[in-house]
Protein backbone atom coordinates (compact mmCIF):
# COMPACT_ATOMS: atom_id res chain seq x y z
CA UNK A 1 0.00 0.00 0.00
CA UNK A 2 1.38 3.41 -1.04
CA UNK A 3 1.79 5.94 1.75
CA UNK A 4 -0.21 9.16 1.37
CA UNK A 5 1.52 12.53 1.33
CA UNK A 6 0.37 15.18 3.77
CA UNK A 7 0.12 18.87 2.83
CA UNK A 8 -1.32 20.37 6.00
CA UNK A 9 0.16 21.62 9.31
CA UNK A 10 -0.36 19.27 12.24
CA UNK A 11 -2.79 20.36 15.00
CA UNK A 12 -1.55 21.72 18.33
CA UNK A 13 -0.90 18.68 20.55
CA UNK A 14 -1.96 18.27 24.16
CA UNK A 15 1.56 18.00 25.56
CA UNK A 16 1.21 15.66 28.59
CA UNK A 17 4.17 17.04 30.56
CA UNK A 18 3.03 20.67 30.40
CA UNK A 19 2.84 22.50 33.71
CA UNK A 20 1.73 25.99 34.75
CA UNK A 21 4.47 28.53 35.50
CA UNK A 22 6.27 27.80 38.78
CA UNK A 23 5.82 30.05 41.80
CA UNK A 24 8.19 33.01 42.07
CA UNK A 25 10.47 33.71 44.98
CA UNK A 26 9.60 36.69 47.16
CA UNK A 27 12.25 38.83 45.45
CA UNK A 28 11.16 37.76 41.96
CA UNK A 29 7.52 38.46 42.80
CA UNK A 30 8.40 41.95 43.99
CA UNK A 31 10.26 42.71 40.74
CA UNK A 32 7.48 41.22 38.65
CA UNK A 33 4.87 43.29 40.48
CA UNK A 34 6.88 46.46 39.79
CA UNK A 35 6.93 45.75 36.05
CA UNK A 36 3.25 44.75 36.00
CA UNK A 37 2.22 47.90 37.86
CA UNK A 38 4.08 50.06 35.32
CA UNK A 39 2.09 48.67 32.38
CA UNK A 40 -1.22 48.37 34.23
CA UNK A 41 -1.88 52.02 35.06
CA UNK A 42 -5.08 53.27 33.41
CA UNK A 43 -3.47 56.10 31.42
CA UNK A 44 -0.33 54.21 30.37
CA UNK A 45 1.08 55.20 26.96
CA UNK A 46 4.01 53.83 24.98
CA UNK A 47 6.95 56.28 24.99
CA UNK A 48 7.97 57.62 21.59
CA UNK A 49 4.55 57.06 19.99
CA UNK A 50 2.21 59.86 18.87
CA UNK A 51 0.09 60.73 21.89
CA UNK A 52 -3.24 60.04 20.18
CA UNK A 53 -2.12 56.49 19.29
CA UNK A 54 0.13 55.68 22.25
CA UNK A 55 -2.42 53.87 24.43
CA UNK A 56 -2.11 50.09 24.47
CA UNK A 57 -4.21 48.19 21.94
CA UNK A 58 -5.98 44.99 22.98
CA UNK A 59 -3.43 42.87 21.08
CA UNK A 60 -0.63 44.58 23.01
CA UNK A 61 -2.32 43.97 26.35
CA UNK A 62 -2.66 40.29 25.45
CA UNK A 63 1.02 40.24 24.42
CA UNK A 64 2.00 41.71 27.82
CA UNK A 65 1.20 38.42 29.53
CA UNK A 66 2.50 37.08 32.83
CA UNK A 67 4.94 34.83 30.95
CA UNK A 68 6.03 37.65 28.62
CA UNK A 69 6.98 39.90 31.52
CA UNK A 70 8.92 37.01 33.06
CA UNK A 71 10.74 36.26 29.80
CA UNK A 72 11.99 39.84 29.68
CA UNK A 73 12.83 39.86 33.40
CA UNK A 74 14.96 36.73 32.97
CA UNK A 75 16.59 38.21 29.85
CA UNK A 76 17.64 41.28 31.86
CA UNK A 77 18.74 39.17 34.85
CA UNK A 78 15.81 40.44 36.92
CA UNK A 79 16.50 44.14 36.48
CA UNK A 80 13.01 45.68 36.65
CA UNK A 81 14.01 49.05 35.16
CA UNK A 82 15.86 47.40 32.27
CA UNK A 83 12.90 45.08 31.72
CA UNK A 84 10.48 48.01 31.47
CA UNK A 85 12.79 49.80 29.04
CA UNK A 86 13.23 46.71 26.92
CA UNK A 87 9.52 45.87 26.85
CA UNK A 88 8.71 49.42 25.79
CA UNK A 89 11.36 49.14 23.08
CA UNK A 90 9.68 46.00 21.76
CA UNK A 91 6.20 47.53 21.97
CA UNK A 92 7.42 50.44 19.86
CA UNK A 93 9.27 48.13 17.44
CA UNK A 94 6.18 45.94 16.94
CA UNK A 95 4.20 49.04 15.97
CA UNK A 96 6.89 50.40 13.64
CA UNK A 97 7.78 47.04 12.07
CA UNK A 98 4.12 46.43 11.29
CA UNK A 99 3.31 43.31 13.31
CA UNK A 100 -0.35 44.35 13.68
CA UNK A 101 -1.04 45.85 10.24
CA UNK A 102 1.66 45.74 7.55
CA UNK A 103 3.06 42.22 8.05
CA UNK A 104 -0.03 40.36 6.87
CA UNK A 105 -0.44 36.97 5.19
CA UNK A 106 -1.14 38.76 1.91
CA UNK A 107 2.03 40.86 2.23
CA UNK A 108 4.39 37.94 2.82
CA UNK A 109 2.71 35.28 0.67
CA UNK A 110 5.01 35.81 -2.37
CA UNK A 111 7.85 34.61 -0.13
CA UNK A 112 5.96 31.43 0.78
CA UNK A 113 5.16 29.85 -2.57
CA UNK A 114 8.06 27.38 -2.66
CA UNK A 115 7.84 26.25 0.97
CA UNK A 116 11.22 27.65 1.98
CA UNK A 117 9.75 28.03 5.48
CA UNK A 118 6.89 26.04 6.95
CA UNK A 119 5.49 24.95 10.30
CA UNK A 120 4.96 21.23 10.78
CA UNK A 121 4.92 19.00 13.85
CA UNK A 122 6.15 19.41 17.41
CA UNK A 123 9.23 18.18 19.27
CA UNK A 124 9.19 16.03 22.41
CA UNK A 125 8.72 19.17 24.54
CA UNK A 126 5.66 20.26 22.55
CA UNK A 127 7.55 23.02 20.72
CA UNK A 128 6.29 23.81 17.20
CA UNK A 129 8.86 23.06 14.50
CA UNK A 130 9.69 25.88 12.10
CA UNK A 131 11.45 24.42 9.06
CA UNK A 132 13.75 26.54 6.89
CA UNK A 133 14.94 25.25 3.51
CA UNK A 134 17.45 27.76 2.04
CA UNK A 135 17.67 25.78 -1.23
CA UNK A 136 14.05 26.77 -1.95
CA UNK A 137 14.80 30.50 -1.88
CA UNK A 138 12.56 32.15 -4.50
CA UNK A 139 13.11 35.89 -4.10
CA UNK A 140 15.91 38.43 -4.02
CA UNK A 141 17.00 39.81 -0.66
CA UNK A 142 14.62 42.51 0.53
CA UNK A 143 12.90 43.71 3.71
CA UNK A 144 9.98 41.43 2.83
CA UNK A 145 12.18 38.36 3.34
CA UNK A 146 12.77 39.50 6.92
CA UNK A 147 9.07 40.31 7.30
CA UNK A 148 8.27 36.75 6.23
CA UNK A 149 10.62 35.19 8.78
CA UNK A 150 9.08 37.31 11.55
CA UNK A 151 5.55 36.47 10.33
CA UNK A 152 6.37 32.76 10.51
CA UNK A 153 7.83 33.21 13.99
CA UNK A 154 4.59 34.89 15.09
CA UNK A 155 2.61 31.95 13.66
CA UNK A 156 4.81 29.50 15.55
CA UNK A 157 3.93 31.41 18.73
CA UNK A 158 0.23 31.10 17.81
CA UNK A 159 0.66 27.31 17.71
CA UNK A 160 2.34 26.92 21.10
CA UNK A 161 0.16 24.88 23.45
CA UNK A 162 -0.24 25.28 27.23
CA UNK A 163 3.11 25.47 29.01
CA UNK A 164 5.07 25.89 25.76
CA UNK A 165 6.91 29.20 25.21
CA UNK A 166 9.63 28.24 22.74
CA UNK A 167 9.98 26.83 19.23
CA UNK A 168 12.25 24.32 17.51
CA UNK A 169 14.07 25.79 14.50
CA UNK A 170 14.92 23.27 11.76
CA UNK A 171 17.37 24.43 9.07
CA UNK A 172 18.18 22.03 6.23
CA UNK A 173 21.17 22.89 4.02
CA UNK A 174 20.66 20.04 1.56
CA UNK A 175 20.47 20.60 -2.22
CA UNK A 176 23.18 23.24 -2.55
CA UNK A 177 21.50 25.70 -0.20
CA UNK A 178 22.90 29.20 0.09
CA UNK A 179 23.09 31.44 3.12
CA UNK A 180 21.60 34.93 3.30
CA UNK A 181 24.01 37.85 3.36
CA UNK A 182 25.81 38.68 6.59
CA UNK A 183 23.71 41.86 6.78
CA UNK A 184 20.40 39.99 6.59
CA UNK A 185 21.61 37.36 9.06
CA UNK A 186 22.65 40.06 11.53
CA UNK A 187 19.30 41.84 11.17
CA UNK A 188 17.33 38.65 11.84
CA UNK A 189 19.56 37.75 14.78
CA UNK A 190 19.11 41.22 16.25
CA UNK A 191 15.33 40.98 15.98
CA UNK A 192 15.23 37.52 17.52
CA UNK A 193 17.57 38.30 20.40
CA UNK A 194 16.14 41.75 21.15
CA UNK A 195 12.42 41.34 20.59
CA UNK A 196 11.86 37.60 21.06
CA UNK A 197 13.90 36.72 24.17
CA UNK A 198 13.67 33.13 25.34
CA UNK A 199 11.60 32.08 22.33
CA UNK A 200 14.18 29.72 20.80
CA UNK A 201 14.17 26.35 22.50
CA UNK A 202 16.29 24.41 20.01
CA UNK A 203 17.97 25.02 16.65
CA UNK A 204 18.75 21.91 14.58
CA UNK A 205 20.97 22.51 11.54
CA UNK A 206 21.13 19.56 9.15
CA UNK A 207 23.37 18.71 6.19
CA UNK A 208 25.71 21.62 6.85
CA UNK A 209 28.59 21.35 4.33
CA UNK A 210 32.02 22.31 5.51
CA UNK A 211 32.07 25.35 3.20
CA UNK A 212 29.19 26.90 5.12
CA UNK A 213 30.93 26.49 8.47
CA UNK A 214 32.78 29.69 7.57
CA UNK A 215 29.48 31.57 7.42
CA UNK A 216 28.56 30.44 10.93
CA UNK A 217 32.00 31.45 12.19
CA UNK A 218 31.40 34.93 10.77
CA UNK A 219 28.02 35.38 12.49
CA UNK A 220 29.02 33.65 15.75
CA UNK A 221 30.16 36.93 17.37
CA UNK A 222 26.60 38.24 16.96
CA UNK A 223 24.95 35.20 18.61
CA UNK A 224 24.50 35.41 22.37
CA UNK A 225 26.04 32.58 24.46
CA UNK A 226 22.69 31.11 25.52
CA UNK A 227 21.53 30.85 21.90
CA UNK A 228 24.79 29.13 20.92
CA UNK A 229 24.09 26.38 23.46
CA UNK A 230 20.76 25.67 21.76
CA UNK A 231 22.35 25.11 18.33
CA UNK A 232 22.86 21.50 17.21
CA UNK A 233 24.70 20.76 13.96
CA UNK A 234 23.90 17.66 11.89
CA UNK A 235 21.56 15.82 14.33
CA UNK A 236 21.20 12.05 13.94
CA UNK A 237 18.05 9.99 13.38
CA UNK A 238 17.25 6.29 13.69
CA UNK A 239 14.17 4.14 14.15
CA UNK A 240 13.67 5.61 17.66
CA UNK A 241 13.55 9.27 16.63
CA UNK A 242 15.80 12.29 16.07
CA UNK A 243 18.72 12.93 18.43
CA UNK A 244 21.27 15.66 19.03
CA UNK A 245 24.30 13.41 18.59
CA UNK A 246 25.31 10.02 17.23
CA UNK A 247 26.11 8.94 20.79
CA UNK A 248 22.56 9.76 21.92
CA UNK A 249 21.14 7.86 18.95
CA UNK A 250 23.28 4.79 19.59
CA UNK A 251 22.31 4.70 23.26
CA UNK A 252 18.63 5.26 22.55
CA UNK A 253 15.70 2.97 23.12
CA UNK A 254 12.01 3.20 22.41
CA UNK A 255 11.52 5.41 25.48
CA UNK A 256 14.73 7.41 25.28
CA UNK A 257 14.67 10.71 27.14
CA UNK A 258 17.39 12.11 24.86
CA UNK A 259 15.12 12.01 21.80
CA UNK A 260 14.24 15.49 20.50
CA UNK A 261 11.61 14.41 17.94
CA UNK A 262 9.29 11.45 17.58
CA UNK A 263 9.30 10.21 13.99
CA UNK A 264 5.56 10.79 13.60
CA UNK A 265 6.06 14.52 14.31
CA UNK A 266 8.94 14.86 11.86
CA UNK A 267 9.01 15.42 8.08
CA UNK A 268 10.63 12.63 6.09
CA UNK A 269 12.30 14.82 3.47
CA UNK A 270 15.63 15.96 4.86
CA UNK A 271 14.94 14.73 8.40
CA UNK A 272 14.04 11.02 8.07
CA UNK A 273 10.75 11.33 9.92
CA UNK A 274 7.74 9.17 9.15
CA UNK A 275 5.53 12.02 7.91
CA UNK A 276 5.50 12.30 4.11
CA UNK A 277 4.99 16.05 4.21
CA UNK A 278 5.13 17.78 0.84
CA UNK A 279 4.66 21.52 0.62
CA UNK A 280 1.73 22.40 -1.64
CA UNK A 281 1.20 26.13 -1.42
CA UNK A 282 -2.37 25.98 -2.72
CA UNK A 283 -3.33 23.67 0.15
CA UNK A 284 -0.93 24.47 3.00
CA UNK A 285 -0.98 28.27 3.02
CA UNK A 286 -4.73 28.72 3.39
CA UNK A 287 -4.84 26.01 6.06
CA UNK A 288 -2.01 27.57 8.10
CA UNK A 289 -3.48 31.07 7.90
CA UNK A 290 -6.92 29.84 9.00
CA UNK A 291 -5.54 27.62 11.77
CA UNK A 292 -3.61 30.54 13.26
CA UNK A 293 -6.36 33.12 12.78
CA UNK A 294 -8.90 30.84 14.47
CA UNK A 295 -6.50 30.15 17.33
CA UNK A 296 -5.75 33.85 17.87
CA UNK A 297 -9.48 34.61 17.86
CA UNK A 298 -10.10 31.88 20.43
CA UNK A 299 -7.23 33.07 22.63
CA UNK A 300 -8.43 36.69 22.49
CA UNK A 301 -11.95 35.58 23.50
CA UNK A 302 -10.50 33.55 26.38
CA UNK A 303 -8.40 36.53 27.47
CA UNK A 304 -11.53 38.69 27.66
CA UNK A 305 -13.45 36.02 29.60
CA UNK A 306 -10.62 35.60 32.11
CA UNK A 307 -10.57 39.32 32.86
CA UNK A 308 -8.84 41.07 29.96
CA UNK A 309 -5.89 42.53 31.83
CA UNK A 310 -2.17 43.03 31.33
CA UNK A 311 -0.39 40.18 33.10
CA UNK A 312 -2.96 37.49 32.27
CA UNK A 313 -1.27 34.10 32.13
CA UNK A 314 -0.75 32.50 28.73
CA UNK A 315 -1.24 29.20 30.55
CA UNK A 316 -4.78 30.14 31.58
CA UNK A 317 -5.65 31.38 28.09
CA UNK A 318 -4.31 28.30 26.31
CA UNK A 319 -5.88 25.86 28.77
CA UNK A 320 -9.23 27.60 28.26
CA UNK A 321 -8.86 27.25 24.49
CA UNK A 322 -7.80 23.61 24.82
CA UNK A 323 -10.76 22.78 27.04
CA UNK A 324 -13.15 24.58 24.69
CA UNK A 325 -11.81 22.61 21.72
CA UNK A 326 -12.12 19.33 23.64
CA UNK A 327 -15.74 20.15 24.49
CA UNK A 328 -16.49 20.92 20.85
CA UNK A 329 -14.97 17.61 19.76
CA UNK A 330 -17.10 15.72 22.32
CA UNK A 331 -20.23 17.56 21.17
CA UNK A 332 -19.45 16.70 17.54
CA UNK A 333 -19.03 13.04 18.44
CA UNK A 334 -22.37 13.03 20.29
CA UNK A 335 -24.28 14.78 17.51
CA UNK A 336 -24.59 11.83 15.05
CA UNK A 337 -25.80 9.50 17.83
CA UNK A 338 -28.38 11.99 19.07
CA UNK A 339 -29.58 12.67 15.53
CA UNK A 340 -29.95 8.96 14.84
CA UNK A 341 -31.92 8.42 18.07
CA UNK A 342 -34.27 11.31 17.25
CA UNK A 343 -35.37 9.49 14.09
CA UNK A 344 -36.95 6.65 16.11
Amino acid sequence: MTATSIHLPLPVPDYPDAHPPPALSEKEQTLYDRVLEHFSIADYTIPGINEDKAALMVDEKIWLSYECLLRYLRATKWDANATIERLEGTLKWRREFGIYDKITAEHVEPEATTGKEFLFGYDTHGRPALYMCPSKQNTEESPRQIHYTVWMLERAIDLMGPGVETLALMIDYADKAKNPSIGTARTVLYILQTHYPERLGLALIAHLPWLLHAFYKLITPFIDPITKLKMVFNPVSNENGLFRTAADAEASGADSASRVFELDQLAKDGWNGSQLFMYSHAVYWEALVKLCEDRRTSMAAAWHRIGGKVGTKEWDIKVAVRDEMSKMEVDLEKAPTENAQSQF
